[in-house]
């Protein structure tokens, strides 16, 4: 059943032209005369790009064919990322529809992808991955100044900024959601 304006919101996911869009702005606007409107603001779930689009109550939109799988990663090949679902199928995700999340993938990892027409087109990953520290300068004593940060480099090439404290083969914690630093893992 299609949405109609009075169903949009926040998060709403909707297909217009054949692309799936999900709403990352809303405003309803009731002038004095005449039918509401709703602005939003859209981004393609495809290539990530933004629109802004005006909807009056009247009109109708369609619902993406989405579908969401649970897969494991195995590994990459070339720009593609290899991952197998629960009967041992491989699946092949392109480094462009991870983004940045492709630095934090581990093999076994269990992720969320989200598929449209069967073209997977976003992949969650857990929100917090530990990794280890690969290259980083040494922390320097005495400097005290609160939240001090060095850059430090992962498995991957994938750089970031940690405290002072962190060093070399250290493993750290990271947000997956913003890709920064979140705490550092004792290991006994």
């Amino acid at each position: 059943m299609p949405y109609t304006a009075s169903d949009l919101r926040k998060g709403l996911k909707v297909e217009m032209d054949g692309v799936p869009y999900v709403i990352t702005e809303f405003q309803f606007v009731k002038p004095g005369k005449g039918a509401a409107i709703y602005n939003c603001r859209l981004k393609s779930m495809i290539d990530g790009s933004t629109i802004t689009k005006a909807f009056r109550s009247n009109d109708i939109l369609d619902k993406p064919d989405l579908e969401e799988h649970t897969l494991r990663y195995s590994y990459s090949e070339g720009d593609d990322f290899i991952f197998m679902n629960e009967n041992f199928e491989q699946v092949a995700i392109p480094g462009s529809v991870l983004g940045d999340s492709k630095y934090f993938l581990y093999e076994d990892c269990e992720v969320e992808v989200l598929f449209h027409n069967g073209r997977p087109v976003e992949v969650t990953l857990p929100t917090f991955v530990e990794k280890v520290i690969v290259e980083t300068e040494p922390g320097s004593r005495g400097n005290t100044v609160q939240n001090v940060t060095k850059p430090a480099k992962i498995a991957g090439g994938y750089t970031l900024q940690v405290p002072l404290f962190v060093n070399q083969g250290d493993t750290i914690k990271i947000d997956t959601r913003t890709g920064e630093y979140a705490d550092r893992v004792l290991k006994k």
